[in-house]
């Protein structure tokens, strides 16, 4: 962290006013805190119970000129071996709240994606059904446009609330977000979601599960659910597939300490146990040079690095 142990004290107590002694924690393990199971101390990790204590907990931040980091799931991220400097802002904890109208369907950042596709579910309302696989929380898929089996945020999102550069709180109807493949206004302008109200329509329950458990069905065979990942290592590269270039490449299987490229799907990079984010870091590399080597194609990483 930027600055003194003095500057870290003063910033320590500051947090501790908004959410209370409890909700600050000090050198917090983020191997703990993200799919991958990998990651070394936060200096910082503070758990905010309201849209409120977000905004207090930035505005602290910033103030002190000290990086800060909101966290959902942790489901699309790579924490350093080292850790992180700054402030981990967990928002799935205590953002969790849900309300519906009608149609639709509105939830704070830190629920779970697969939750909210299963709320939609039993109250009869479609259009979440591409989400229930999906490890991430509705912040963090609002942060990536986050997406699968042909479906994604922008064909269901109305709109978000925002913690604005400004401390402001904006509602952006999904117009406003910009939102494209693995990207968005949100990720581009660094903006903290807050909630996300989405746009659903009625339809029978038991045709929603039944789509649902044939997605689930369809994950379970081909992704490697039984090792720790980040779901999707790569980008999909215009006009290619990830999975099928790394194949080709011969690069099932390659491992770097323990991290390997899955057996069972190429597009995941897992941890076999013991993996360190040096190993990811290394198997990642690897297989952007073999694959532009071989096929002339630079995948880009879909994981976040911090």
């Amino acid at each position: 962290m930027s600055g003194s142990a003095d500057h870290l004290r003063e910033l320590t107590w500051s947090l501790r006013t908004i959410v209370g002694e409890d909700n600050v924690r000090e050198m917090e393990p983020m191997s703990e805190h993200t799919t991958f199971r990998i990651g070394g101390p936060a200096d910082l990790f503070v758990t905010p119970d309201d849209v409120e204590e977000v905004a207090d907990i930035v505005r602290a931040c910033k103030d002190a000129q000290t990086p800060y980091f909101p966290l959902g799931c942790g489901s699309d991220l790579l924490v350093a071996d080292e850790g992180y400097r700054g402030v981990i802002v967990s928002m799935s904890d205590g953002l969790v709240n849900v309300g519906v109208d009608g149609e639709e369907m509105s939830c704070q950042a830190g629920v779970p994606l697969r939750e909210a596709s299963e709320m939609a579910c039993e109250l009869g309302l479609s259009g979440l059904e591409f989400a229930c696989g999906i490890p991430g929380s509705v912040g963090g898929a609002c942060f990536m446009n986050a997406g699968a089996y042909d479906g994604c945020m922008a064909d269901v999102l109305r709109s978000v609330r925002c913690l604005m550069p400004d401390g402001s709180v904006q509602t952006l109807g999904v117009g406003e977000l910009d939102l494209g493949y693995r990207k968005s206004r949100v990720r581009d302008e660094g903006l903290v979601v807050l909630s996300a109200t989405f746009s659903l329509r009625e339809a029978d329950p038991a045709g929603i599960r039944a789509k649902m458990d044939d997605l689930t069905q369809r994950r379970e065979e081909k992704q490697p659910l039984e090792h720790p990942s980040a779901g999707s290592t790569f980008k999909r590269p215009e006009g290619h597939f990830a999975g099928k270039l790394i194949t080709d490449a011969g690069l099932k299987g390659y491992q770097s300490g323990g991290a390997a490229v899955s057996t069972k799907h190429a597009g995941f990079v897992v941890n076999l146990g013991e993996a360190t984010a040096a190993d990811v870091h290394a198997v990642i590399e690897h297989v952007q040079d073999e694959v532009e080597r071989q096929f002339g194609v630079r995948l880009e990483p879909e994981v976040r690095f911090l």
